[in-house]
């Protein structure tokens, strides 16, 4: 038997110049009784969005002649089906076979075939048995009559080709294998699974959606525009991160996918990505992969104003391979606007919120700031046979959703700011958020003086900033101003956001950088960088210290995700202890919330999980690759793209089956100052969305390990 395949250096083939020529005198060759001498096809494939009812994927043709039949098709509800041999099985079909081919025998997938996702297919055929496989799984057997033993039968056509449509139908085969036995289909699945670039919006920041789902990015000239986030996803079939990748990002026209091209008018490329502060035009830039993902902090300098109002897209693509859909990746649409300065006084107003000192002290006792005012932290059980279930209405918002709440304002009062603070911010009328941090900037504390620290034009700046901008204003601020003063810009970023949640984030910045510079002082011994493997025992043990008290440390599997929120390897650098610091603190100060805490001693049954990915929970849901588990049931976790100072970060996400059988995201309100925050568990035990409810007591091995 011979066999020939078509398809690149890298392995993957486009569905149109696929070509098999298979010899059948050994599969017709078998001994009487058995299934020996048969071959196996095996293959990844993908198939785009236009793929329909009544497409044929792959064609046979039969050695000498022109006549194509179907070998692989997609027949009603886009279900695989998979045609016996020409000149091999009598049942095979004829050139007057035609959809929806129910005159003529085939085996049939019992599930919809997915679009623009990679599967595997498995074919093996002998002269009396054909089986097809999806993802390794067996899912149809036939036996059927071979034409070897018909009397009439001449062994005059050994050649069968196995061709890709030709037609509008666009695929893709990836390292198809051909073996001279049964049985090799897990073998083959397992071991060269192909790869598929996203994006995953529930990391997204810096972007309004509207209503059309046309997002809006303030843009333009440097003192106007913003930073926004998106981040990549490279993983393979398996859902295992890709390694040694870069993936680079451009700014296309939303109709035509043309690139949008710096004018004459404009100094600056139109799309600009943030590095260490700095800019620079984004298609120089790539960025490696790092745990299969890549952050994108991204500015667009081009108005759609300037280009015949047209929408943009983010593209996203694979660097130094060819190009092919599953390698690329691309955003909504896209309006770029320009949101000029807002200099008019606010109108005066009842405030919202406030905090005193005693709130802050409050927050530092049951957000590891301390101990001292600990409540009870007994721990409680949870009853292994309670249903769990879920209202909708309790969630406060799907998770990356800005906070979009009214709020009242007050008349402003005269504030100054000294020239370190403004220079991290920004003044009125110079303001650009890529101005680099002074290093030596100070605040000045108000110490009783009737001038306050700051004004409110920079906390307005503040409210419109994205997450790296307030990370730089904290970490300038937070170590030098008072508490006092500190306190006053929590009520301000609260009164004017809407969002009470900054303002925690606010109040435990001072001992966030202050813990922080501490445990690195510790693990780096006042070097610039840290062995990864000496790191993990002061993380683990500050961790504790916060958390207290505890019985339930982090795991080697949390700390994987902790090393892939970092970016490291086997060393850490500072901005790395850094990034994994800004996520990892405000998880522990919630965890360290009597009510949370409770949930997370609990591990008969597991109500929270360890530190997990988006991914990992996801797959949690899963019986198998394609089926859910039953609706209700529900991971919580914490989100790995919320860091200090973003108002989630420290959040619980509860990671679900929806009644739509799909898996759905919520983040849950969590506000300290809310007495019911404290009934969590009475939430999900006591107000049922769904009728029935599961849960997930812990990862499946395969998931974890």
């Amino acid at each position: 038997m011979a066999a020939r395949g078509c398809g690149g250096s890298d392995g993957y083939c486009e569905l149109r110049d696929f070509k098999v020529e298979l010899d059948l005198t050994t599969a017709r060759g078998a001994g009487e009784g058995g299934e020996g001498g048969g071959f196996t096809i095996c293959f990844w494939l993908y198939l785009s969005s236009s793929a329909r009812p009544s497409s044929v994927v792959l064609h046979q043709i039969a050695g000498g002649g022109d006549n194509k039949v179907p070998f692989l098709a997609l027949g009603e509800g886009n279900k695989l089906l998979f045609f016996p041999l020409l000149r091999l099985h009598r049942e095979a079909p004829t050139p007057a076979s035609s959809y929806p081919w129910t005159d003529i025998a085939n085996l049939m997938e019992v599930n919809e075939c997915p679009l623009e996702n990679w599967f595997h297919i498995g074919c093996e055929i002998s002269k009396n048995v054909m089986r097809l496989h999806i993802d390794g799984n067996l899912v149809a057997e036939a036996h059927l009559c071979s034409l070897y033993n018909e009397p009439d039968y001449q062994d005059d056509g050994n050649h069968i080709s196995i061709l890709g449509n030709e037609d509008k139908l666009k695929g893709y085969v990836y390292d198809m294998e051909l073996s001279f036995k049964l049985g090799t289909v897990q073998q083959q699945y397992g071991k060269n699974p192909p790869f598929k670039l996203s994006i995953d919006y529930s990391c997204s920041d810096g972007i309004e959606e509207g209503d059309d789902g046309i997002w809006s990015i303030v843009g333009g000239k440097a003192s106007c525009r913003r930073n926004f986030i998106l981040e990549v996803v490279l993983v393979d079939a398996f859902g295992e991160a890709a390694k040694d990748r870069e993936i680079v990002a451009s700014l296309i026209y939303a109709d035509n996918g043309a690139v949008v091209e710096k004018s004459r008018d404009d100094s600056e490329p139109p799309l600009l990505i943030s590095c260490d502060g700095l800019e620079y035009p984004a298609a120089s830039r790539p960025l490696p992969i790092i745990r299969g993902r890549a952050l994108f902090k991204l500015k667009i300098s081009q108005l759609s104003s300037k280009c015949d109002n047209k929408l943009f897209r983010i593209y996203f693509s694979t660097l130094n391979i060819r190009r092919y859909p599953f390698l690329e990746a691309y955003s909504k649409p896209i309006r770029c606007i320009s949101r000029n300065r807002t200099n008019r006084p606010l109108g005066s107003g009842k405030r919202t919120s406030s905090a005193s000192m005693d709130e802050i002290q409050s927050i530092n006792n049951s957000e590891g700031f301390g101990h001292n005012g600990k409540a009870n932290g007994h721990i409680q059980t949870c009853d292994p046979s309670s249903v769990v279930c879920i209202h909708l209405s309790k969630f406060s918002k799907t998770e990356g959703d800005i906070h979009k709440m009214a709020s009242q304002n007050k008349q402003p009062s005269k504030m100054v700011l000294d020239k370190g603070a403004q220079d991290i911010m920004g003044s009125e009328s110079t303001a650009s958020d890529s101005d680099s941090m002074d290093a030596g900037s100070s605040w000045s504390g108000s110490d009783g003086d009737e001038v306050e620290s700051f004004s409110d034009a920079e906390i307005f700046r503040y409210c419109l900033d994205g997450t790296y901008e307030r990370s730089k204003f904290l970490r300038g601020a937070a170590p030098s101003v008072n508490e006092d003063d500190l306190v006053k810009l929590a009520n301000q970023v609260s009164l004017y956001s809407g969002c009470t949640h900054h303002r925690n984030q606010i109040l435990m910045s001072k001992q966030l950088l202050q813990e922080g510079a501490d445990t690195w002082s510790i693990i780096s011994k006042n070097s610039e960088h840290a062995i990864w493997s000496s790191a993990v025992t002061e993380i683990k043990s500050k961790f504790l210290d916060i958390v207290h008290p505890s019985n339930r440390g982090l795991s080697e599997q949390d700390f994987e995700v902790l090393r892939g929120i970092a970016g490291c390897g086997d060393d850490m650098g500072r901005d790395e202890f850094d990034r994994l610091w800004s996520w990892l603190y405000p998880v522990a100060a919630t965890l360290s919330k009597d009510n949370i805490n409770r949930l997370w001693e609990c591990t008969t049954p597991r109500w929270i999980e360890g530190l997990i990915t988006l991914e990992d929970a996801e797959n949690a849901l899963r019986n198998s690759r394609e089926l859910l588990k039953k609706q209700g049931t529900f991971v919580l976790r914490f989100p790995t793209t919320r860091s200090w100072p973003h108002p989630d970060a420290g959040s619980l996400v509860v990671t679900y089956v929806g009644s739509d059988n799909s898996v759905h995201h919520r983040l849950l309100c969590l506000d300290v100052s809310d007495a019911r925050s404290g009934n969590l568990q009475d939430l999900l035990l006591k107000e049922p969305e769904l009728s029935q409810l599961g849960r997930v007591d812990r990862l499946p091995t395969s998931v974890r390990s």
